[in-house]
């Protein structure tokens, strides 16, 4: 298996990575900068959407933007906790899959 995957099986076909973001937010432009340059070693594939274009997640989310949320069809998005700011590379493809396969929660 590549190194930077997650196995096969460890989460349902169609999941995604939300990043919940905001036009003109420095730290959302940043965490988004960080996945693109993963490439093909970022475990799902990420799905951008605007919090101001969202009634719902303005309301839980408008401070707390940037946000990573797993998306699982028939599932409640589960939030992922905050990605440290530093944290790019191989280093960040790791803590993704420690966070999307659960087996750790900070």
């Amino acid at each position: 298996m590549p190194e930077g995957t997650v196995p096969e099986g460890t989460v349902p076909e169609g999941t995604v990575l939300v990043l919940v973001t905001r036009r003109g937010c420095c730290l959302c432009e940043g965490l988004a900068e960080r996945l693109a340059s993963l490439g093909p070693a970022l475990p799902l594939p990420v799905q951008a959407v605007d919090v101001d274009g969202d009634p719902v997640l303005l309301a839980r989310y408008d401070v707390e933007v940037p946000v990573l949320l797993l998306r699982q069809a028939g599932r409640s998005d589960r939030l992922l906790p905050r990605v440290p700011p530093r944290l790019a590379g191989d280093r960040l493809v790791e803590w993704l899959r420690d966070r999307i396969s659960g087996s750790k929660t900070a």
